[in-house]
């Protein structure tokens, strides 16, 4: 038998899961030291953890940041962000549509801690320099907007931002950072909802903020004391989808592009929402900013009734809430993503009753232009 002293140094392939709440210190110096800043090591996982940080050098390189953080959730990440840089009588300028989610924490929480919302329309270049005053602290924008798919102008919100001394936050969980990097363009934090396209097989939740030096230790005090740190297991998960993050993201891109002009195609839809089109709007600007269109393309079908028709007659394609999954999911944006908004927020975020939001899957691109041919027919009987 070999000596132990023999053992050959080795280290796993796969990011292990230290599923632990608490550490050990070899003694209480250490801890002191630890304490006080003057060591690395770990106290508690709601504080960090080796797997957690482990995935966090991952989504920090992908993203070019010097730091990143997960959350237990999307709206943890975005909450977290935000409440860093916030307080009573400061005020957020947000592009408009957002996600509901985003939306209701603003409009319904936020507000009563006397922070002030502000809106201008996503597709408006020229919205955030009328929206900013002095009590503006952080710029927020998605890109690209859920579920209308308008784009922003990066460069020019982050240079606007700068101007003003404004931190700019973006959410990029459309795009992923294989599709979009925003911190190249000057913005300060980037958000995803990890839940989505980078853990990628509907099954973990979480998010991510990558940013500067300069503004994580206020994000991480604040994800300290709430307690919105993702749990070892679900970050191994995301470690596992992120291995095959960029293969995906060329299928989604692929396959939603197809679908994309197939849609484009029938006479009888109102209107095809996709990045990728010609007949986008703001098509030149996601050429320039965005390395791919990504998986995500809404349409019209002009009423409530054919939208719930054309949901219920998918065969392949399945009736879900969320996205980004190796499975192709439709909703309908007024019961899912943007319900409990007021018709005025709807109206003014171009959200119609007949408005379908359908995440692109990984599946073979014929089957499903099959599927959603056969169910827009039963969808125009109605």
């Amino acid at each position: 038998m070999p000596k132990k002293s023999d053992r050959i140094e080795q280290t796993p392939v796969v990011t292990p899961i230290v599923q632990s709440t608490t550490f050990i210190f070899p003694d209480t110096a250490s801890l002191i030291d630890y304490q006080r800043g003057e060591r690395k090591g770990y106290i508690y996982t709601r504080y960090s953890n080796p797997t957690i940080e482990a995935v966090e050098k991952k989504v920090t390189d992908l993203e070019g940041s010097d730091g990143s953080l997960l959350f237990s959730s999307g709206m943890a990440a975005i909450s977290s962000a935000c409440m860093a840089f916030l307080k009573s009588g400061d005020e957020i300028v947000s592009s408009y549509p957002i996600y509901g989610g985003t939306a209701q924490l603003f409009d319904n929480l936020l507000k009563r801690y006397g922070i002030r919302i502000k809106y201008f329309q996503a597709s408006d270049k020229a919205g955030p320099e009328r929206s900013i005053s002095a009590r503006t602290k952080v710029l927020y924008l998605e890109t690209p907007t859920n579920p209308n798919l308008q784009i922003i102008d990066l460069k020019h919100a982050a240079k606007t931002a700068r101007k003003g001394k404004i931190i700019s936050v973006v959410d990029s969980t459309f795009a992923t950072p294989i599709n979009q990097k925003p911190l190249k363009f000057g913005i300060d934090i980037v958000i995803h909802s990890v839940t989505k396209y980078m853990g990628g097989h509907s099954d973990i939740m979480g998010g991510v903020v990558s940013a500067s030096d300069k503004y994580l230790k206020g994000i991480y005090d604040i994800r300290k004391l709430l307690g919105g740190c993702i749990d070892p297991h679900q970050a191994f998960l995301l470690d596992r989808g992120m291995r095959t993050l960029s293969v995906r993201m060329e299928r989604h891109n692929l396959n939603a592009g197809k679908i994309a002009r197939f849609l484009k195609s029938v006479d009888k839809v109102k209107r095809v929402i996709y990045p990728g089109l010609d007949s986008h709007p703001q098509h030149k600007l996601a050429f320039d900013q965005m390395d791919g269109y990504g998986g995500m393309v809404s349409f019209d079908l002009g009423s409530k009734k054919r939208a719930s028709k054309f949901a219920d007659s998918l065969k392949i394609v399945k009736n879900a809430v969320s996205l980004g999954g190796v499975e192709s999911l439709v909703s309908i944006p007024i019961w899912t993503s943007q319900y409990g908004l007021k018709k005025s927020d709807l109206d003014r975020s171009g959200v119609t009753p007949g408005l379908i939001r359908l995440s692109v899957g990984l599946e073979d691109s014929g089957e499903l232009i099959d599927d959603i041919d056969q169910a827009l027919k039963k969808a125009f009987r109605v």
